[in-house]
């Protein structure tokens, strides 16, 4: 007969499992998985560490743990991620959100203080997690987000619903640019497109390189592939003086600012840092 285990021995014998595995935040990802079997926030699962696990939780916690063994992103697993306000639903076909990724959306909205009515484009959205969170925080009227991928869009559309902006938000199926209307314009363009050069896959972790959607990812040798698209692409889309606000890579941000220069099209481009002080945020002005 198999004896009884408390939840903090399902919890430490589970970390030590994942970190066998690889798993970098062995510790931390059992306690969320364990926690979301039994319906219970991380610190009140530590006020009942030496309950017993009954065996019916178990049986739904150790799939979850074997997934996480497998590499599987945790978020993918839970089927959820944070992001600013939001609860983003995710899974297996869309990118993660990142906190990263929080920052581009507070320099949208830094800029667009003091303005109202205010229509975005969210060009690749993914999971909808930035244009969802600018109609919700900012001063947005309606927004489109664009993306080739129908998987996440599907998130998309669940996010929408989750979010309560069905009426605010259009979900479009295509690459970029290219389901917009003759002379549809709009006050910010925002994009946080693939940015990571081939060059880079065998440094990233089995989490993303071998889960997450690599055309979500991956843009040719140097990673500007798709941002050489985007920069040029915006001008018809933007209303004069409108906003374009781009997450980029390391090292990529003076190579952006150049594209931007090249067009001829903007003015004001600029450069702003993440949580971590690196550059990683380029945004211009289309100009008069």
């Amino acid at each position: 007969m198999t004896e009884p285990l408390t939840v903090l021995a399902v919890m430490l014998r589970s970390a030590d499992y994942l970190t066998t595995k690889g798993v970098e935040s062995a510790r931390l990802d059992a306690e969320y998985l364990l926690a979301h079997v039994l319906g219970l926030g991380r610190l009140e699962m530590y006020l009942q560490h030496e309950r017993l696990l009954e065996t019916g939780e178990l049986d739904r916690f150790r799939p979850l743990l074997k997934r996480r063994a497998q590499r599987e992103p945790l978020q993918y697993i839970l089927g959820r991620q944070g992001f600013r306000e939001l609860d983003s639903g995710v899974g297996a076909g869309v990118l993660i959100p990142r906190p990263e990724t929080e920052g581009l959306v507070e320099v949208v909205l830094t800029w667009a203080e003091g303005r109202e009515g205010l229509q975005v484009l969210d060009v690749g959205t993914g999971s909808g997690a930035i244009v969802l969170s600018l109609l919700s925080e900012g001063p947005f009227a309606t927004g489109v987000g664009t993306d080739a991928s129908a998987a996440a869009l599907d998130f998309a559309r669940r996010n929408r619903e989750g979010a309560d902006l069905q009426s605010r938000l259009a979900l479009r199926c295509g690459r970029l640019f290219e389901t917009l209307e003759p002379g549809e314009r709009f006050d910010v363009i925002v994009a946080n497109p693939p940015y990571v050069a081939e060059s880079d896959r065998v440094g990233l972790q089995a989490e993303v390189v071998d889960w997450e959607p690599e055309e979500a990812l991956f843009a040719g040798s140097d990673g500007l592939a798709v941002l050489r698209e985007i920069v040029p692409g915006a001008v018809a889309a933007l209303r004069p003086g409108g906003l374009l606000a781009l997450e980029v890579g390391v090292g990529q941000a003076g190579p952006v600012v150049d594209l931007v220069g090249s067009t001829g099209a903007y003015d004001d481009a600029r450069v702003h840092k993440d949580l971590a002080g690196k550059d990683r945020i380029v945004t211009a002005t289309l100009a008069h």
